[in-house]
Parts: structure tokens; C-alpha cells; sequence
């Protein structure tokens, strides 16, 4: 999965692909590297991230998602938690949902259920503007993600969500120190018997700057260990910047699990 940040302050590339002909350059450069899916944002959930509101989130993300299903035909996640882009996404032909917040927001669970599409759902604790202030649990944090997680997919079936159209993420770095975030990945397993695909997302986070001491755009080899390492202990989707370097990762990875090409 391959991001895409139409915003103007995400931590990695804020403003860098806000403009519809970048976002679509950008795009055509990780299909071509190998990315399946694109995944389209127009609000930044970076620690400290103040909400923007539907309209504008809508004005940055519509454009830019018509143009990816007609002039590429790619296969388009849409990251939002806004009931409103939602329903514009889908129609527009988005394949997918991914959102931070869960479906908690109001509405967003209606909305979801109605495109008819697959929805990520991810464990967080607090909002990006205060999330990482003095992130703590009371059990182990495998732990508490799977009961979150567990309980929210209950949740979205009884809501009429079918099980079959649902993805979950364990939210590396919303809420969560670099140990928790650390423990976490190395006892993923856990989540398996949630028995539904896994979706991560480490890519470039603060976690890799924080134990290997690298800026933001130092990050590369580290996030391939997290990759080679989320593939191994279940991850069915990298959500990641860098396309080409992460296919190659997961395809070794791949290839050492299956003990052969």
C-alpha cells in the first residue's frame, strides 16, 4: 500500500503531492514500483495534528482519487475518518476505507456500511493532538490492542459491517511509546487470532528515528527490518512511503518463508 498525503503537514511529505498532477505522478511511480494499492489522505494524524474540516478534507481528496481510479485505474484506499468523504470516495470509485479512528467518529460507521466497501479499522489511544503526550496501559499492550480491535469488529458487524469486508490495524505509533510500539511488533502473533487481515503501518515513524537516531529522511533501512519483521509475524499489508525498496523486502521475506522462489 502505497501513501499518499495530500496534506500540507504530514510529518514525512506534508505538501509535497497537494497539487492533483503530483499526487498523480506520484501515484503512477509507486504502481509502477509495485504498490497495490494507493492509499489517498487528506488530514494528517501526525502527533500534534490539529483536525481539518470535512470540506476541506473533501477538496483535497476527491480530485485526486477520481483522477487515480480513471486515469490510472488504481486500486484507491481512501484514509479518512469523515462520513462525508467517505460516501464521496466510494462514489467516485474508491475500493477501500482506512480509518484511524475506528469508525467512532459520528456517522462513520453508517457511512461505511453503506459504500459497500472493505474498511480498515485501527487501535489507537487519545487523537493525533494529544496522543504521544504520556502514552500508558494497563495490561500489555498486544493485549489491550486485541481487545480494542476485537471488540470494535464486533461492533461493526452488529452494525451490519460483514466480517469479510474487514481489516484491522494495531496502530504503531498512535498512543503508544517506542517500547510499547517495539513490544507490540514482536509479539504480533497475538493478533492473528483475530483472524482477519493485518494492515501496518511503520513506515518512516518516529519509532525507527528514535532507536537508530536518524532524521525522517534516514529511515529507509530501518523500516525494511519493520517490514521484513511485520511479513513474518503476519502482516498482509505494509502501508509504507517507499514502494520499491519495501516490495523487495517483503518478496525476500517471502522467499525465506517458503524456502524458495
Amino acid at each position: 500500500m502505497g501513501i499518499l498525503n495530500v496534506t500540507p503537514d504530514s510529518f514525512s511529505d506534508g505538501g509535497r503531492h497537494v497539487a492533483r498532477d503530483d499526487a498523480l505522478r506520484h501515484a503512477e511511480r509507486m504502481l509502477a514500483e509495485g504498490a497495490a494499492i494507493i492509499d489517498v489522505g487528506g488530514e494528517s494524524t501526525r502527533p500534534g495534528a490539529e483536525p481539518v474540516s470535512s470540506a476541506d478534507e473533501l477538496e483535497r481528496v476527491a480530485p485526486v482519487v477520481e483522477a487515480l481510479v480513471r486515469e490510472l485505474d488504481a486500486l484507491v484506499s481512501v484514509d479518512t475518518s469523515c462520513p462525508v468523504v467517505m460516501r464521496e470516495a466510494a462514489a467516485l470509485g474508491a475500493g477501500m476505507l482506512n480509518d484511524v479512528r475506528a469508525l467512532e467518529h459520528e456517522g462513520a460507521l453508517t457511512a461505511a456500511v453503506g459504500t459497500g466497501l472493505p474498511v480498515c479499522v485501527m487501535h489507537r489511544q487519545g487523537e493525533p493532538r494529544d496522543m504521544q503526550e504520556a502514552p500508558r496501559y494497563d495490561v500489555p499492550v498486544e493485549d489491550a490492542v486485541f481487545d480494542y480491535l476485537a471488540t470494535r469488529v464486533a461492533q461493526c458487524e452488529a452494525a451490519g459491517l460483514r466480517r469479510e469486508r474487514l481489516l484491522v490495524d494495531p496502530g504503531f505509533g498512535f498512543g503508544k511509546s517506542v517500547e510499547h510500539n517495539l513490544r507490540l511488533l514482536n509479539r504480533m502473533e497475538r493478533l492473528a487470532q483475530l483472524d482477519l487481515p493485518l494492515l501496518v503501518g511503520m513506515s518512516r515513524k518516529s519509532m525507527i528515528g528514535k532507536v537508530l537516531a536518524r532524521p525522517v529522511e534516514e529511515r529507509l533501512s530501518g523500516g525494511l527490518a519493520l517490514t521484513a519483521l511485520a511479513v513474518e509475524r503476519g502482516a498482509k499489508i505494509l502501508r509504507v512511503h517507499d514502494v520499491g525498496p519495501n516490495v523487495d523486502a517483503v518478496n525476500m521475506t517471502w522467499a525465506v518463508l517458503k524456502e524458495g522462489c
